[in-house]
């Protein structure tokens, strides 16, 4: 989720709400888009989420496994023998990234960065954010050069000139410059500075 999150730009609740149902195949360009109904969204509209490649395969990973959502939380499958054991819960909507799981996952990655590194994580890194991520596909739009009427649909902000419906031309403008910061091409870095709270 965090690295669909970091390359889409999509919110908590967008991200953790989606459905295969919104997934919409643009033929001319051999690209998948998702568009999310208003009442999902901050400012609600319908909101375009176009796939750069990293996300697209974050899609093709989550293919099948749920019927409804995209991203859905399912607890693994003990191993026990026992017939009298708690069948498997269906897996069900992940109602927030900011969970157990995210908040875990944070720890060990500053673990990881200070036995890697051999000095402590930086405070931005060891406290990151789920909203974090969204302002980091910002900043990497903005570092790969892509215009700011651009970045503002891509990141769903309300603007009097966003379209509800995409030409072709329109859609392959979008789908380069979600390209533009696509971590298997090469892109400027991005430095995090954020001052500890």
């Amino acid at each position: 989720m965090a690295t669909f999150k970091v390359n889409t730009g999509t919110r908590d609740q967008e991200v953790c709400s989606l459905r295969w149902s919104w997934e919409l195949k643009a033929e001319a360009l051999d690209a998948n888009v998702f568009v999310i109904p208003g009442e999902f969204v901050k400012n609600r509209e319908d909101r375009l989420v176009v796939l750069n490649n990293e996300a697209r395969d974050v899609v093709k990973q989550m293919r099948g496994r749920h019927s409804m959502y995209v991203f859905a939380y399912q607890r693994p499958r003990t191993r026990s023998p026992d017939v009298y054991a708690k069948p498997q819960k269906a897996a069900r909507e992940i109602e927030t990234m900011n969970n157990t799981a995210w908040q875990n996952a944070r720890k060990r990655a500053a673990q990881k960065y200070r036995e890697k590194l051999g000095r402590d994580a930086p405070w931005g890194f060891a406290h990151v954010r789920i909203h974090d991520l969204k302002h980091t596909f910002g900043r990497r739009l903005r570092a790969a050069s892509v215009p700011e009427e651009t970045r503002a649909v891509l990141l769903g902000h309300k603007t009097r000139s966003m379209p509800t419906h995409y030409s072709v031309a329109e859609l392959a403008e979008l789908l380069a410059a979600v390209n533009r910061i696509d971590r298997s091409l090469a892109t400027p870095a991005i430095t995090l500075l954020r001052a500890a709270a």
